[in-house]
């Protein structure tokens, strides 16, 4: 008979099985049918038939931006149109009055825990007026946090790199410091330097063996054409699987046969793209680029911040609000919605250790659902998030008693 720390009876698995989960030393032991389990646990947790989900997995977020945990900021529109250097400008000003880092990321992690996001990518601001502040700071509450969900940290020059000389330097020192991940920001629309700016964000990853993760906002065909040259590039150095362009609206506003040439060099060099179907924005075409093999998946980006005043940190809410923007309505295309916020984000985050599945990591969340399907369109409560085997959350509230 095998041991376990702890044995989750009854557990309904997305495949519609209904099996016992076995968890030691926070990972998943083995997983079968009740009679073909003899587990002596020191634990032993009855789930009723509830469905099982991996843990929710958050492909793109700013934990050093948003305003949850702090008091309530009206949002500032730009005076004449969107305007990326425009919002940064009102970004600061309003952060400068703003509580520490270490408050507000604290209550953004507690949020979206709650609702079961258990592993996500923070981008985090590196400039020359914050330096290296905001990464020191988003590092101390990842580490402080990191019995309830497990961050990625994206050094993010949004300020650009070109146009602000010493960032170029901040961006490799931030990496060298720990940063998991070097970004970028429209190098056309921001920097006005498509090849100087690539070259600094790809010499970095190459130069310390670490991914890309690239905001991309310039439209058109001036953002296929940065889109393509960043394909090429990862072809080049052999980064596939290990770069992401965030947002990549180009891939919504222009026709579907230029999609396809550019989704193929997509796929072929390994880019993934993330998205988070915003506002009144032209988003990527998520099935077409599913079906061209490129890997396409979802976060919630800005919340309740400078740049956008809703979110609740929900992953099931924007693979709803995703599938709800793309006309989905098939079982297949829901399924395809949920992907988007757990196996597509873990792949594009490089997670070996996901799902639930003997061998992987003990996260996973509880539902009252049927199915994928019903949990994407009905958005469930309560939930129970499981870190590590751990009750982290319960009835939308973080166990603050996380062994």
């Amino acid at each position: 008979m095998s041991t376990a720390d702890t044995l989750f009876r009854n557990a309904r698995l997305v495949d519609g099985r209904t099996v016992d989960i076995a968890v030691c030393d926070g990972r998943i032991t083995s997983i079968a049918s009740h009679s073909q389990s003899p587990v002596a646990a020191g634990e032993t947790l009855d789930l009723t038939g509830r469905l099982v989900l991996p843990g929710l997995v958050d492909g793109h977020i700013h934990l050093d931006k948003g305003f949850v945990g702090d008091d309530w900021k009206s949002h500032r529109p730009c005076t004449a149109g969107f305007s990326v250097r425009e919002r940064v400008k009102f970004e600061k000003e309003a952060l400068a009055g703003a509580r520490p880092i270490a408050v507000r990321a604290a209550a953004l992690i507690d949020l979206c825990v709650a609702h079961g996001t258990t592993r996500m990518r923070s981008h985090v601001d590196i400039d020359l007026q914050v330096g290296l502040r905001n990464l020191e700071q988003v590092m101390a509450a990842r580490d402080a946090h990191r019995d309830k969900v497990s961050v990625q940290i994206v050094a993010f020059p949004q300020s650009g790199i070109v146009t602000s000389p010493g960032v170029a330097g901040l961006l490799d020192e931030a990496v060298r410091a720990g940063a998991d991940l070097v970004g970028g920001l429209d190098p056309a629309g921001y920097d006005a330097d498509i090849d100087g700016h690539l070259d600094v964000v790809f010499g970095i990853a190459d130069r310390h063996g670490v991914g890309i993760d690239i905001h991309l906002h310039d439209g058109g065909l001036l953002g296929i054409f940065e889109i393509e040259n960043i394909a090429r590039r990862t072809k080049t150095l052999g980064l596939g699987g290990k770069v992401t362009i965030s947002h990549a609206y180009a891939l919504g506003e222009v026709p579907r046969d230029v999609v396809q040439r550019t989704a193929q060099l997509l796929a072929e060099a390994g880019v993934a793209i993330l998205t988070n179907a915003p506002g009144a924005h032209a988003f990527p075409p998520v099935l077409l680029l599913r079906d061209a093999d490129v890997n396409i998946f979802a976060g919630n980006d800005n919340i309740r911040d400078s740049w956008w005043p809703y979110g609740d940190g929900d992953l099931l809410e924007r693979a709803m609000i995703v599938g709800y923007r793309s006309g989905f309505s098939t079982d297949a295309d829901l399924a395809a919605a949920f992907d988007m916020v757990t196996t597509n984000a873990a792949r594009a985050l490089g997670l070996p250790d996901y799902g639930v599945a003997e061998g992987a990591a003990a996260d996973f969340v509880v539902i009252d659902a049927q199915h994928v399907q019903e949990a994407v369109v009905a958005r469930p409560r309560p939930r129970d998030v499981y870190k590590n085997g751990r009750l982290v959350a319960h009835g939308g509230t973080v166990v603050t008693a996380a062994r």
